[in-house]
């Protein structure tokens, strides 16, 4: 059975940081993109990063560039999200998925983790 576990949510105050971790079992991550979505409650999911299977093509969505960072270890069958400079607008679940190629679009993701909450204070 193939899964994507969320993990490294929680309460931060505006500024502040956190590192989310995406970890895959049941299928490894190497040949598979993977990608980082939020929702927010009333709106719907939208892109935040995607990274390629080999970690060359990196897409972000707009309003968290410069401040997010996605990277991930294949041999932890792991992606991350690193997030800096978090801000309220920020506050939504995040979701992981996979994909066959880095993509913007939501319709190519499948395998979607349970999320895990990301709350910012201001």
């Amino acid at each position: 059975q193939v899964q994507l576990v969320e993990s490294g949510g929680g309460l931060v105050q505006a500024g502040g940081s956190l590192r989310l971790s995406c970890v895959a079992s049941g299928r490894t991550l190497s040949r598979y993109a993977l990608g980082w979505f939020r929702q927010a409650p009333g709106k719907e999911r939208e892109f935040v990063a995607a990274i390629s299977w080999s970690g060359v093509s990196i897409l972000y969505a707009d309003s968290v560039k410069g401040r997010f960072t996605i990277s991930r270890d294949n041999a932890k069958n792991t992606v991350y999200l690193q997030m800096n400079s978090l801000k309220p607008e920020d506050t939504a679940v995040y979701y992981c998925a996979f994909s066959p190629v880095a993509s913007t679009s939501v319709a190519m993701y499948f395998n979607w983790g349970q999320g895990t909450q990301v709350t910012v204070s201001s």
